[in-house]
C-alpha cells in the first residue's frame, strides 16, 4: 500500500557526470573492506547532470503541489461553509494548473534525447533513452542501531562504521556514471540489499525506514517502507542506465553497433526481470503495462541496430542483398508499430511522452519506406534472362519476398522482363515516397522532434534519395497508372535476445557480517540471551560433542559431565571463547581454543536458537508481495555461487515454501538448529 510523502523532497543529485570512470572489482577472499566503487561528482556541470538537476527540481515542485492539492481537497470535503468552498475550489484550480505546467515541463525534459546521444558526426536516427528514477536520501542510522540493540543484543555503537558505509554506498548509487562502472555500482547496492533484507527486515514488522522514489516520467512521488520497493527501483535504474549507454554508442561502425545491441538487450532483460519478479508497484513506471512497453521499445531498438549493421556490411547492390535489406527494414517497421500500439493502450496513452510516441511512429513509417526503397533497388538493378538458369537463389528469395504473391504478372516474368521490373520498382518507390512524407509529417507535428536536427537530416536525405530514384525510373511516355506495390514480408536474420541481469558478476561482501553467519544471525531468527558458561576440564574431558562451523554447534552433552553441570545444553551455539568472538570460526579453530584452556577452565558464551520466524505478513503491508520471495531466492543462489559459499551459509528462510524431505532443520528438544547433514565438518567429542 502506498504511503503519502510526508515532507518536501530534498534536492536530488545528478545521475552522473563523468564517463571516464574505470570498472572496479571487490576482493573475493571473504573479508569485507568496504566498497571501492564511487558515484560521480554531483556538482559537475555536464549537460546530463544539468538535465538531472532540473528533473529533480521539478520533482520537488510536483511533490509540493500534490500535497497542497491533497490538503485543499480534504478541506473542501470537510467544510460546509459555501464561501470557504468557493475559495478552496479557486485554489484547487490554480494548483491543478501549476501541476499541469510542471508535468509538461518534465515531459519536455524526458523527451530530451540528444543529451544522451553519441558525439559522433555520423548521421543516425536517434535512440530513445530513459532517465533515472530520482530518490531522496535515506538515513538508516537510528533504525539499524535500534534493531542491533534490540534483536542482536549488541552495542550498536560498535557498528557505526558499517552504518556509515551503507549510507555512503546508497548515496553513491544515486549518481552512477554512464558506463560499466556505474552499472557495477548499482549492481553492488542491489546485491547488498539482499543482505540488508536478511539482517534487518523481519517478516512481522517494518524497520521504520521510508524509501522515497519519483516516477521517472511524471515525477509523482511514491513512499514505501518495504525493501522490495527499493530493490525494484534500483533494478529499474539498471535498465535505464543500459538505455543511456546504448544511446551514446557510435553506430557508424560495427563495434559501436554491437555495443548498442548488447546494452539495449540488457535493458530489456532488466525491465522484463522486474516485470516477472516484482508486482503491485506503487508508481506507474514500474507497472506491468509500462514495463511491457519498455521491453518492446528496447527490442525494437535492438532490431534497428541489426538493420544498421547489415546496411554497413552490405556494400553491393546484389539482388538478394537488397531483398534482405528490404525485409530487415520491414521487420524494424513492424516492431516499432507494435510499440506504437502498446503506447496507445488506455493506461499508457496519457503517460508516455508525446515525443516518444511521435518518434516511434516516425521510425515505423521511415523504416517501411526504406524497405520499399531497397525492394526497388533490387528490382531495377538486376534482371534475369529466360535462358539463364544459374540464379535459382535469387528466384527463390523473390518468391518468398511478398506477403501475398501477385497473380499477374508472375514473379518469374518480372525478373525476366526489364520493363516489368522497372514498373514494379517504380510502384515500390511510390510507396516509399508516401511513407517518407508521412514520417516527415508526423515529425513536424512534434515540437521536440523538430528541434532534433540530426533526425530531420536523416528524414530529408532518405526522402530525397527515393525521389531521385523515382525520377530516374519515370518516363515521359509512361502513361500507365502506377500499380500498387505488394506488401513486403518482414524477416530478420538476427532475432533480438532479452538478456536477464547477471547479479553474480558483481561480488559483494555483507557489510554487517560481523553480526555473524546469516544462517543463524538474521532478522527471522529468534534466540535467547547470551549465556556465559564456565567449563573446567575433568578426567573425562569437557563432556560435550561439537559439530559444524560458523558458528560451532553443541551437538550433544554427556549427562553428568562437566558441560552438563555447568549448564551447557544440546543445541547451543558457541559465539565466544574467553571473550574472543568466534561466530565465524571454523570447527578446528574452536576446538583448538578449547584444548588450550588452562587449569582455570574456559569461559564460553553461548546462545540457544529457538526458531526462525515463519509468520505470514499481511499482504496489504508489503509491496511486491509475490515477487520478492522468488527474486530473493534467486539472488541468494547467485550470491552464494559467486562467493563459493555452502548453502548453509546463505539459507533463505522462505515463509511460502516448505521443502519436504530436504532435512534443512531439526528440532533438538526445545531448540532449533541447522541439520547436521548440511554441514561439512564431522562430529567430534571433547
Amino acid at each position: 500500500m502506498e504511503e503519502p510523502a510526508t515532507r518536501q523532497s530534498e534536492m536530488s543529485l545528478s545521475d552522473g557526470a563523468s564517463d571516464d570512470d574505470l570498472p572496479l572489482t571487490l576482493p573475493t577472499d571473504g573479508s569485507h573492506s568496504g566498497s571501492i566503487r564511487k558515484g560521480c561528482d554531483p556538482f559537475a556541470q555536464t549537460q546530463r547532470s544539468k538535465l538531472q538537476h532540473r528533473r529533480a527540481r521539478i520533482n520537488q515542485q510536483i511533490n509540493k503541489e500534490m500535497r497542497m492539492r491533497a490538503g485543499a481537497e480534504n478541506l473542501f470535503r470537510a467544510t460546509s461553509n459555501n464561501k470557504v468552498k468557493e475559495t478552496v475550489a479557486l485554489e484547487l484550480s490554480f494548483v491543478n494548473s501549476n501541476l499541469q505546467l510542471l508535468k509538461e515541463e518534465l515531459e519536455e525534459l524526458n523527451s530530451n534525447m540528444e543529451v544522451y546521444q553519441t558525439d559522433s558526426e555520423a548521421i543516425n536516427v536517434p535512440m530513445i533513452p530513459l532517465g533515472l528514477k530520482e530518490t531522496k536520501e535515506v538515513d538508516f542510522t537510528l533504525s539499524v542501531q535500534d534493531f542491533i540493540c534490540e534483536h542482536y543484543g549488541e552495542d550498536s555503537s560498535l557498528y557505526d562504521k558499517e552504518v556509515k558505509e551503507l549510507m555512503e554506498l546508497r548515496q553513491a548509487m544515486r549518481t552512477p556514471s554512464r558506463n560499466q562502472a556505474g552499472l557495477e555500482l548499482l549492481m553492488e547496492y542491489y546485491n547488498q540489499l539482499y543482505y540488508l533484507d536478511q539482517r534487518f527486515f523481519p517478516l512481522h514488522r517494518n524497520l521504520g525506514v521510508h524509501f522515497h522514489w519519483y516516477d521517472s516520467l511524471t515525477g509523482v512521488p511514491s513512499c514505501q517502507r518495504t525493501l522490495a520497493f527499493e530493490k525494484g527501483s534500483v533494478l529499474f535504474n539498471i535498465g535505464a542506465l543500459y538505455t543511456q549507454i546504448g544511446a551514446r554508442q557510435d553506430r557508424s561502425a560495427t563495434a559501436g553497433i554491437d555495443k548498442a545491441i548488447d546494452a539495449f538487450q540488457r535493458a530489456a532483460g532488466a525491465f522484463n526481470y522486474l516485470k516477472e519478479n516484482f508486482s503491485n508497484a506503487p508508481s506507474l513506471d514500474m507497472s506491468c503495462p509500462s514495463l511491457c512497453m519498455l521491453v518492446r521499445l528496447m527490442v525494437a531498438q535492438v532490431q534497428e541496430c541489426v538493420f544498421e549493421r547489415i546496411t554497413l556490411t552490405t556494400r553491393d547492390t546484389h539482388f538478394t542483398s537488397q531483398l534482405r535489406l528490404a525485409q530487415e527494414a520491414a521487420r524494424v517497421s513492424d516492431v516499432y508499430l507494435l510499440v506504437q500500439q502498446t503506447m496507445t493502450q488506455p493506461l499508457m496513452k496519457d503517460y508516455v511522452p508525446f515525443s516518444w510516441a511521435s518518434m516511434v511512429q516516425v521510425k515505423s513509417e521511415h523504416f517501411r519506406a526504406l524497405s520499399h526503397y531497397h525492394a526497388a533497388v533490387a528490382l531495377c538493378e538486376h534482371t534475369l534472362s529466360a535462358e539463364d538458369g544459374s540464379d535459382e537463389e535469387a528466384e527463390k528469395a523473390f518468391l518468398q519476398f511478398y506477403v501475398n504473391v501477385p497473380a499477374e504478372p508472375t514473379l518469374i516474368q518480372v525478373l525476366q522482363d526489364p520493363e516489368k521490373s522497372r514498373k514494379l520498382g517504380k510502384a515500390h518507390l511510390r510507396r516509399a515516397v508516401i511513407r517518407h512524407e508521412e514520417a516527415m509529417r508526423v515529425h513536424s507535428l512534434c515540437k521536440i522532434l523538430r528541434k532534433m536536427d540530426i533526425l530531420q537530416d536523416v528524414l530529408c536525405l532518405t526522402h530525397k534519395r527515393s525521389l531521385d530514384k523515382y525520377s530516374e525510373l519515370d518516363r515521359e511516355d509512361d502513361f500507365d497508372e502506377t500499380a500498387e506495390a505488394p506488401e513486403i514480408q518482414s524477416q530478420t536474420h538476427q532475432k533480438p535476445d532479452i538478456t536477464p541481469p547477471n547479479f553474480s558478476t558483481v561480488q559483494v561482501s555483507d557489510i554487517f557480517q560481523r553480526l555473524g553467519p546469516l544462517s543463524v544471525f538474521c532478522a527471522r531468527a529468534r534466540w535467547g540471551p547470551v549465556r556465559v558458561i564456565c567449563l573446567q576440564r575433568g578426567e573425562g574431558g569437557l563432556g560435550l560433542t561439537l559439530r559444524g562451523d560458523s558458528p560451532v554447534l553443541v551437538a550433544g552433552v554427556v549427562p553428568g559431565g562437566c558441560a552438563a553441570e555447568a549448564g551447557l545444553r544440546e543445541g547451543d551455539y558457541i559465539v565466544a571463547v574467553d571473550g574472543e568472538d568466534c561466530k565465524w570460526s571454523k570447527h578446528g579453530e574452536v576446538v583448538q581454543m578449547l584444548k588450550s584452556c588452562t587449569d582455570r577452565g574456559v569461559e564460553l558464551s553461548v546462545i540457544t536458537l529457538h526458531s526462525h520466524d515463519t509468520q505470514q505478513v499481511d499482504k496489504r503491508t508489503i509491496m511486491l508481495s509475490l515477487g520478492s520471495d522468488k527474486e530473493n531466492t534467486r539472488q541468494q543462489r547467485l550470491l552464494g555461487a559467486a562467493k563459493g559459499q555452502s548453502s548453509a551459509s546463505l539459507l533463505n528462510w522462505n515463509r511460502k515454501k516448505k521443502r519436504e524431505g530436504s532435512g534443512l532443520t531439526r528440532r533438538l528438544g526445545s531448540t532449533f538448529s541447522l541439520s547436521f547433514g548440511s554441514l561439512r565438518d564431522t562430529e567430534a567429542m571433547y
